[in-house]
């Protein structure tokens, strides 16, 4: 499976301070945001993942994670000029994502919950039509929402709906099977002239190719879009840090546990960053940490 981060977009709600850096570059307490949704992909046991933005933003993202081979990944870099909608992401990644399938994450969202590397893992593996992640908020009608049946099965989706009938967001994260480049390449604009992710979605469901998984009690999922979302989100990563002693999304430490690369790699990575307690933190597991197996691994590492 390829995978694919979407950090395009203009941050508009974020404004004024991303008229001069990508909101994925924006920190979220210790760490770049786009850390968040990379460490899902590494997780799922992705490592060949490519980053969408805009032309203006690209550089800023390849002096961060260059082309991902110091953590045993391989990262390419495309642009979207201008929005085109969420689906436009797998027409600028058709190259990329050849014959396989892909999981497409949104740059900012945040997952973190037990054990979700090893759902992630287990999920990716054979991905047949659409499996989409749906989460339960208090104000269904902002979202994309997700019903099911009493099996547990996806029986209809509904964009931001006046009078919800669920309460399950269907978050950021999207697995597909290959055939979502050719359902994207067919697709009509929408009203506001863009290629719709619901409407993918909706072309899976009505082929009884839709799957939703529950992210349910114990699981965190945040969109960082707003002024107050992004402090919640660093706010919510500092606590839980402070209190666990581990770093959430720290793709270092991720990168050895996966196996991409070894300890003495992980250490060095660390070593970059040795005036920081985040660089320490990476040497002190590297050289203090026990490898666990991918089944074993979650969000929050180790």
């Amino acid at each position: 499976m390829k995978g694919i981060v979407l950090a395009g977009g203009h941050g508009t709600r974020l404004h004024p301070i991303t008229l001069g850096v990508s909101k994925q570059l924006l920190p979220v307490y210790d760490k770049p945001l786009i850390y968040y949704p990379l460490s899902v992909l590494m997780l799922a046991g992705i490592t060949e993942i490519q980053i969408i933005s805009s032309p203006e933003d690209l550089d800023g993202f390849r002096r961060l994670l260059g082309d991902g081979s110091s953590l045993g990944i391989s990262l390419s870099y495309a642009e979207q000029d201008k929005p085109r909608g969420l689906a436009d992401a797998f027409l600028i990644a058709a190259d990329h994502i050849g014959d396989d399938s892909v999981a497409l994450v949104l740059g900012d969202n945040i997952f973190h919950g037990p054990k979700f590397g090893a759902l992630l893992h287990r999920t990716v593996r054979n991905v047949e039509g659409c499996v989409l992640f749906g989460y339960p908020v208090r104000d269904p009608e902002r979202y994309g929402v997700g019903e099911v049946d009493e099996r547990g099965r996806l029986v209809s989706i509904e964009e931001k709906p006046a009078r919800p009938r669920t309460n399950l967001a269907i978050t950021g994260l999207y697995l597909y099977d290959n055939k979502v480049v050719d359902i994207a390449r067919r697709l009509p604009p929408s009203a506001r002239g863009e290629l719709e992710i619901t409407d993918v979605n909706r072309t899976y469901l009505e082929r009884g190719e839709a799957t939703l998984i529950q992210l349910g009690r114990g699981f965190v999922w945040l969109d960082a879009g707003t002024h107050e979302a992004l402090t919640d989100a660093g706010q919510y990563i500092q606590i839980l840090e402070h209190r666990q002693g581990v770093r959430i999304a720290c793709v270092e430490e991720i990168a050895w546990r996966m196996g991409y690369i070894d300890r003495e790699a992980c250490f060095r990575l660390g070593g970059r960053m040795s005036k920081s307690p985040y660089g320490r933190y990476i040497m002190e597991v590297a050289k203090n940490g026990i490898e666990k197996q991918p089944k074993e691994m979650g969000i929050s590492m180790p």
